[in-house]
């Protein structure tokens, strides 16, 4: 086996390789308590306090199955256009690590509770791709290992472990495509989409908040290269734990790249895990890849099996929200906007803010430009995501009723919304106390207009002249005098007024 940490080309490898992917992406249910327990999901508790005999595997201690898991799998598969099984069971999935108490995870294997769907996904440039669903199925999540010392965070190089097991037991759905091909240069383009896209639908369900960052949904990018005119798949890596829209991306395009160079200089490909690193883009190898007969899989003896009724399967069905590729698109048609703008209002995570400020009132202009101008700066100076701002859609939508009525202009505006965020108060609050109205006295935006006119004489003049566009100029002079707070387009009536000029 030859071993190469080169790289080829992007365009090089796609010229002698077609690409092969497979997208596991593990989703953390919003559930109030554990799947198999009466433990508390909740974030933030002291290490180890929401943990039982149960979640801990203590001999004698029963499993119980969580009925809001279960019925946030089937909203998952029906959403995915899933069948939903008649009847399926848990097995067990032995393996070791520490953080893994019972030293098997309660999973589903051959029998799991949605299997045959898709999902499309649109791209940038509008093309919609199909991503087929081999499966969907019910298990929990393991506790977590803190590795201490060393400089990575990584086990390697720590000086001890610590682990904390509020997390072991929590509901998680694992979605599991069919092999992606047909992708071609734009497989790592298509995995983000897909993961994006799978992303809003699971949060318009409400079953989960799918915060990437919290790793309440992650991604194993499994990747393989054949040579083009082959039908047989290659090895397959699977780079675990993706935790982000852009990592997803940037793993399948390295491993895509690896791969090559490897096959290229005669090598061969290890069927491993391995793990991406955000700084650097690329991937290192974990651990040789168990197959499935290594994890000696068999059914769960201490749970009955799950048989969800067809009617409830169809209640829930007829509840189901709106998918989000159709929604998106109802949308850019009502609010006017391009795909282009459509897809940045998504990567911002911007759309269902926008729709919550219109439904407060706002016109879908103004509710796009606060939400994508001001705010989405605000969001990025601070490193938080738009809708952890300290700023409602209500309180947008008054901004915007502010600016209509003429209380404020925009630049106004924007310091109003910048104390909202800074915790001042509403927005009618930061106007009274910051003293942010627009000046709208008549005489006193005369006697500023008189002022401007008296101290640029020569602008005066050209205006007469015929030269209207030099009009800015003595705006301009007339704002900062008002500190920003007149109405720009009064002050410019105003001035052609006074110098008997034509707007």
């Amino acid at each position: 086996m030859t071993v190469t940490n080169d790289l080829v080309s992007y365009e090089d490898a796609l010229a002698s390789y077609d690409p092969v992917m497979g997208l596991e992406v593990h989703v953390e249910l919003g559930t109030k308590t554990k799947m198999f327990c009466g433990c508390s999901t909740e974030l933030g508790a002291e290490p180890n306090s929401q943990a039982c005999p149960t979640c801990l595997g203590m001999p004698g201690a029963l499993p119980v199955v969580n009925a809001i898991g279960v019925e946030s799998a089937i909203k998952i598969g029906l959403a995915l256009h899933c069948e939903i099984a008649e009847w399926c069971r848990f097995a067990r999935k032995n393996y070791f690590y520490p953080d893994m108490p019972k030293n098997f995870q309660t999973s589903q294997y051959d029998e799991p509770i949605a299997f045959n769907g898709y999902l499309d996904v649109q791209l940038d440039d509008g093309e919609v791709f199909r991503v087929e669903i081999e499966r969907a199925h019910m298990e929990e999540d393991t506790g977590k290992s803190l590795h201490v010392g060393g400089a990575t965070g990584r086990i390697h190089g720590a000086s001890h472990s610590l682990l904390d097991y509020n997390r072991a037991g929590i509901p998680l759905i694992e979605i599991v495509t069919k092999p992606i091909e047909g992708a071609g240069e734009r497989a790592p383009e298509v995995a983000k989409a897909y993961v994006a896209e799978l992303r809003e639908l699971i949060k318009a369900l409400g079953v989960s908040e799918a915060r990437m960052e919290q790793g309440q949904m992650r991604c194993d990018v499994n990747l393989s290269l054949r040579p083009h005119g082959r039908e047989k798949f290659g090895t397959r890596s699977e780079t675990k734990n993706v935790n982000s829209l852009r990592s997803v991306e940037r793993a399948a395009r390295f491993e895509i790249q690896r791969h090559a160079a490897v096959l290229n200089d005669g090598g061969t490909i290890i069927q491993e895990t391995r793990h991406f690193h955000e700084d650097t883009g690329s991937t290192t190898s974990g651990r040789v890849k168990e197959e499935a007969e290594d994890y000696r899989y068999f059914p769960e003896p201490d749970l009955v099996p799950v048989a969800p009724s067809r009617e409830w399967v169809e209640e829930l069905r007829a509840g189901l929200p709106e998918q989000p590729l159709a929604r998106r698109n109802r949308l850019r048609e009502e609010w006017g906007v391009n795909a282009h703008d459509m897809q940045s209002m998504l990567n911002a995570g911007a759309i269902d803010l926008i729709v919550a400020t219109i439904a407060a009132g706002a016109d879908a202009a103004s509710a796009r430009k606060w939400w994508m101008g001001e705010l989405a700066r605000a969001a990025n100076e601070s490193g938080v995501a738009l809708d952890s701002l300290a700023i409602t859609p209500e309180q947008v939508a008054r901004v915007a009723a502010l600016v209509v009525e003429g209380s404020l202009n925009d630049k106004l505006a924007r310091q109003v919304i910048d104390g909202v965020v800074k915790g001042e108060g509403t927005p009618d609050e930061v106007v009274e106390k910051r003293g942010l109205k627009v000046v709208s006295d008549e005489g006193a935006l005369t006697a500023a207009v008189d002022e401007a006119i008296a101290g640029n004489p020569g602008v005066a003049d050209k205006i007469r002249g015929g030269k209207v566009a030099a009009v800015g100029a003595l705006v301009g002079a007339v704002m900062k005098a008002t500190r920003g707070q007149a109405d720009a387009a009064r002050v410019k009536e105003l001035i052609l007024e006074k110098l008997g000029v034509e707007g």
